[in-house]
């Protein structure tokens, strides 16, 4: 076997191979949400997880890929492997904003947008940043180090996210004359699975984007930057864990896992280019940033049931900003300059098209609706038919 031969297999079975763990994520965000919403919504947020990997893979199959890439040619892998690799980010997009949206959103209008989503706004965002740079020369070119994504996947989550948010409003009941109404999550063992399984295909999500595997280089680069993946997982759950008693005198489990994927959202522009020690201190500022942004957003009456723009957006950022902080060969300007550009163009852009949507069919429940629970209006189906529903 020629050594061209044997690195094409061993790099096509690398990519197949993280994209299975980047899979994992789905029932990941599936299990996490389903913990943190109440029983009567546990359901519809299932089912909006199941719908979004469906629609928004088939909409990069049909059109997204070509777009964020140009074309499907790869002399490294085969075409197949790089293309199911890619498609495995898509959706992480929309899961960001689906949770941020939980217990009072309809299926059918979000199915609508992950098309668009899948299609046509991550893959412009992908194109100007990792893809095919069609648009070299203009403002929105952009040469920032984004490894596998805190600013191209969380950020674009996050930025949509926050347009769906000003545009359905809260949950009914949760901001009563000025005050926060907590609403406690309904499964902490379905919290822990989820954040776990999440924390799991993350190591496919950074190790894999490394690209190849293949020489003793790759390897040890793809091992390097699983390991300071990890590391920062672990520091964000401790700081976050430890912030936490110092200010409630109480361990808040939801809050650690939280913490630790605020950390895994901050390594991952670029857990390539750290040492082994500069992953726990921006994991713990990840997961520091999470402590005191969820109670902001919630001052602001951003209501996110899952945490999802303290986790994704507020790290996504940081993260990005980070690896010119602390990379000496990466230029701080230029990452401001590719977090700018997709923020601006992620949110107007999203903003845009969650108005048209909304003025054809509302993204938000009607309180009627609410207050029995999406799974019956929704789906006609209950997840805990014989418990009695939570008002």
């Amino acid at each position: 076997m020629l050594e061209a031969d044997f690195k094409y297999i061993i790099d096509t079975f690398f990519a197949l191979f993280a994209m299975v763990l980047i899979i994992f994520m789905v029932p990941g965000f599936a299990m996490l949400e389903a913990g943190l919403v109440r029983t009567k919504n546990v359901t519809s947020v299932l089912t909006i997880n199941v719908m979004i990997y469906a629609v928004a893979s088939i909409a990069f199959l049909l059109i997204g890929y070509s777009l964020a890439f140009g074309s499907w040619e790869n002399n490294s892998m085969s075409i197949w492997a790089a293309f199911m690799f890619q498609m495995a980010f898509v959706g992480k997009t929309i899961n960001i904003m689906s949770g941020g949206v939980s217990e009072r959103v309809r299926i059918f209008p979000l199915a609508i947008f992950a098309v668009i989503m899948g299609a046509f706004i991550y893959p412009a965002i992908v194109n100007i940043s990792w893809g095919a740079d069609m648009i070299a020369g203009t403002f929105l070119d952009i040469d920032m180090h984004d490894l596998a994504g805190s600013t191209v996947i969380h950020s674009t989550g996050g930025w949509a996210l926050l347009a769906a948010i000003l545009i359905m409003g809260s949950r009914k009941g949760r901001y009563v004359n000025g005050k926060i109404r907590v609403i406690p999550a309904s499964n902490i063992p379905l919290v822990v699975l989820g954040a776990f399984l999440l924390w799991i295909g993350w190591f496919g999500f950074n190790g894999g984007s490394v690209g190849s595997i293949s020489s003793i280089e790759n390897a040890n680069l793809v091992a390097k930057t699983i390991m300071n993946t990890n590391t920062a997982g672990l520091a964000g759950a401790l700081i976050a864990g430890i912030l936490m008693y110092v200010r409630y005198k109480l361990f808040d489990i939801t809050m650690i896992l939280n913490g630790a994927l605020g950390g895994l959202v901050a390594v991952t522009a670029g857990p390539d280019l750290y040492n082994i020690y500069t992953p726990i201190l921006i994991g713990a500022i990840g997961g520091a940033l999470v402590v005191f942004a969820v109670p902001l957003f919630d001052k602001l009456e951003l209501d996110d049931p899952v945490g999802a723009l303290s986790v994704h957006l507020v790290n996504g950022i940081w993260g990005t900003l980070a690896v010119g902080i602390f990379v000496d060969n990466v230029s701080f300007m230029a990452q401001l300059k590719g977090v700018v550009v997709v923020a601006v163009f992620a949110f107007s852009v999203s903003f845009v098209v969650l108005f048209l949507i909304n003025k054809i069919t509302r993204f938000r429940a009607e309180d009627d609706a609410q207050q029995e629970g999406m799974d019956v209006n929704e789906c006609g189906v209950e997840a805990y038919p014989e418990f009695k529903r939570a008002i």
